[in-house]
């Protein structure tokens, strides 16, 4: 088991504060909106795990610093390219990031402040998701740019928008406004920016009158068919992405660039 006082201060990207408990946990990068990297890609899958493995969490709130949710857009100059030996890093932390934030067994409420350019799968595996009125969804890191969808994006966006309109999403590159993403049932409620904490407080409070194990089991269940999915397809998918990324690299290396 896990104390706050023990992975609070733990992490870079990762700012928590919890009230009764409710637990925020905002997303960041020196304080301002999360730049994906190395050190998110590495610190959130422990960070997911400690919370998950604390009996003092009763909800957990996810959202973002500044004005966008996570960024910057990805270009074919910072997409990984990585043999397969260096690949194995990236490859375990990708299965956990996403089976560690599953594994947490307690209802999640997003709150969605702004453009998720990157990994903007994470916020949509939490049971009720909230948007600002600037939210945007894209995925910018991956087949726009040279690279496999592998590493989640291949499972939760044909789940969610289903499977045709899912694909043409992944291989356009195409941008979801928040109006979009709620007529699609991608979010449940879009909300001006300084409204959309409130709210995930209010419904955070709301939960929270449920009995610990009504809590906790109720999670469970409601995750039982994403996580089945995602054990059958998510590894698999991190191993095509790492293929593709190594024959990056191979391309690179005949052509002396």
């Amino acid at each position: 088991m896990a104390t706050l006082d023990e992975y609070a201060n733990k992490y870079q990207s990762v700012r928590m504060e919890r009230t009764d408990g409710i637990l925020q946990i905002t997303l960041h990068t020196n304080g301002g909106s999360l730049q994906w990297g190395s050190i998110p890609h590495e610190e959130l899958p422990q960070a997911f795990h400690d919370i998950g493995s604390d009996p003092e969490n009763r909800v957990v709130i996810m959202t973002g610093a500044g004005e966008a949710f996570t960024g910057p857009p990805g270009t074919r100059e910072s997409r990984p390219r990585r043999s397969p030996s260096q690949w194995d890093k990236t490859y375990w932390e990708g299965k956990h990031l996403l089976m560690n934030l599953l594994d947490i067994e307690v209802p999640m409420i997003s709150a969605i402040n702004g453009p998720a350019l990157r990994h903007s799968e994470l916020p949509l595996l939490c049971d009720i998701v909230l948007a600002s009125e600037e939210a945007t969804f894209q995925d910018s890191g991956h087949f726009i740019n040279g690279l496999i969808p592998g590493d989640g994006m291949h499972v939760i966006y044909p789940m969610l928008l289903g499977l045709n309109r899912g694909r043409y999403f992944l291989l356009t590159g195409q941008t979801i406004d928040a109006q979009k993403a709620l007529d699609w049932g991608l979010v449940s409620e879009v909300l001006p920016r300084d409204e959309l904490l409130p709210r995930a407080w209010a419904l955070a409070e709301q939960l929270a009158q449920q009995s610990p194990l009504v809590l906790r089991y109720s999670r469970v269940l409601l995750t039982q068919y994403v996580k089945r999915v995602m054990h059958d397809l998510l590894g698999y998918g991190l191993a095509l992405e790492g293929l593709g990324s190594a024959d990056t690299l191979e391309q690179q290396s005949s052509t002396g660039t």
